[in-house]
């Protein structure tokens, strides 16, 4: 008895003196958290939250049907899988070490190729293609490459939302300038009624502006900007002397009766313009995180150089396999078009559910916005009728980020409020929007529809 009251005297010693060295760990730790020196650096402050972040983890957690986030929920073409897989059991260890760092041989050639016949010019693979981690990858090394503390970006409103804090971390100025909607004229509302006022886009040029980004086919609106459009934009860049960022990696998906123009191939934009591209999109295979960007030696050399000083080369084995999944699309694209991914995703696999989607937001009382391109779908929520109260969370969020979070947590239905797509003056002009992707399997759009009709 006496030995185990020593053993349980040890024990007990031992416990608190652990307790205290804890404890001292804790204190000295919370110091040095505290230190005012180790704390985010002065150009992240303010651009640390994500949409994204936000709303991917609420559908997690409620277990949500999923309409928020842009990606398939069923596998890509079989052709590009199964080249991967082919590449892993090739027995070409090389495909398993680093490539060339501005893009894989083969992969910038194809794309050079391709690229060369939509912007009817020859593309120089070496140095005017350099592949990216995502077409995010790609942006984020424009903003580092070209903006210098104090620029102006023009931002066209909704836009995708890593634009504004990328201008800011570059230490550049975000310029917004919105989409206004117009009457129809078609009977129902489409994307093609937003329009950009012409006196007020030129308004936005300045002797600072250094870049003006263009989304086309627009996320989250799905526009798909018309030739005189661009070409407004395009005599606006070369009469400021502005570069133009064309984020078009939407490019392959717009609809019957909707020509998607290249800005880079009108008079004078070549020289002045970076086309950002993406595979995930391309190839429906988001994961993958394969990007290019496409544009004049004198303007991708800096890009270049933020690439090699960040993660300076891109997989290998997924390039290869990307580079096998171009040369069957360029194939098709020449001898049988309608064979082509790039043909049948927009025409006879997107187009069926943007209509099922349609029809089913009308029956549940929104009121749609009917896309050009891309596989997003905004609607007006307000005639819904749920009233402020039932949505209020106490917060100064906007009034559609209070709706997603309700749809979301009340009805198990996650969507994307829009005015995360917009500058901070202009959100206001968002909130009676919400976003849902119908870029989903049959099962989910049917049971995203069973919860919509619980509004009737």
């Amino acid at each position: 008895m006496i030995a185990l009251s020593r053993i349980s005297a040890l024990a007990s010693t031992a416990i608190c003196s652990a307790s205290r060295i804890n404890l001292a760990f804790s204190k000295r730790l919370t110091r040095t958290m505290a230190s005012s020196k180790l704390t985010m650096a002065d150009r992240l402050q303010g651009n640390d939250k994500s949409v994204w972040v936000t709303f991917t983890e609420l559908a997690r957690t409620t277990g949500a049907v999923n309409l928020g986030q842009g990606f398939p929920n069923y596998p890509p073409p079989d052709y590009v899988c199964n080249a991967l897989t082919k590449i892993g059991e090739s027995g070409n260890f090389m495909l398993n070490q680093y490539t060339r760092g501005f893009g894989h041989p083969k992969l910038v050639s194809n794309i050079a190729k391709l690229y060369g016949k939509l912007h009817n010019r020859d593309i120089d693979p070496m140095t005017e293609v350099m592949v990216s981690s995502g077409a995010y990858e790609s942006l984020f090394c424009i903003f580092q490459g070209l903006v210098n503390p104090g620029d102006e970006v023009i931002i066209i409103e909704p836009f995708f939302d890593c634009y504004e804090p990328m201008t800011k971390i570059a230490g550049g100025k975000p310029v917004f300038i919105p989409l206004r909607p117009s009457p129809s004229t078609s009977g129902e509302n489409s994307s093609a009624d937003w329009k950009l006022d012409p006196e007020e886009l030129s308004s936005k040029f300045t002797s600072k502006t250094k870049l003006i980004i263009l989304n086309t086919p627009n996320n989250p609106l799905g526009k798909v900007f018309t030739r005189p459009e661009l070409e407004m934009i395009a005599d606006l860049c070369i009469k400021h002397d502005v570069a133009c960022v064309a984020d078009e990696v939407y490019e392959w998906m717009t609809y019957p009766g909707v020509e998607h123009v290249r800005i880079a191939s009108l008079p004078g934009m070549w020289d002045r313009t970076i086309t950002v591209s993406s595979a995930g999109k391309m190839f429906s295979a988001t994961g993958w995180k394969l990007g290019w960007s496409v544009g004049p030696p004198h303007l991708l050399k800096s890009l270049m150089a933020v690439h090699q000083n960040c993660v300076y080369t891109c997989c290998t084995p997924l390039q290869e396999a990307v580079a096998d999944g171009f040369e069957l699309e360029i194939n098709r694209l020449e001898t049988n078009k309608e064979q082509s991914y790039m043909y049948t995703l927009p025409n006879v696999e997107l187009l069926p559910k943007k209509n099922r989607m349609a029809a089913m937001l009308k029956e549940a009382g929104l009121v749609p916005i009917i896309p050009e391109g891309g596989y997003f779908m905004l609607a007006d929520w307000t005639k819904l009728g749920i009233t402020d109260d039932q949505i209020e969370d106490g917060s100064d969020e906007p009034k559609d980020f209070k709706i997603v979070k309700w749809l979301t947590k009340e009805k198990k239905l996650a969507t994307i409020p829009c005015s995360a797509f917009y500058g901070p003056e202009h959100k206001h002009l968002a909130e009676n929007y919400i976003r849902f992707c119908f870029f989903k399997d049959d099962k989910t759009i049917e049971a995203a529809g069973e919860i919509l009709k619980s509004f009737k």
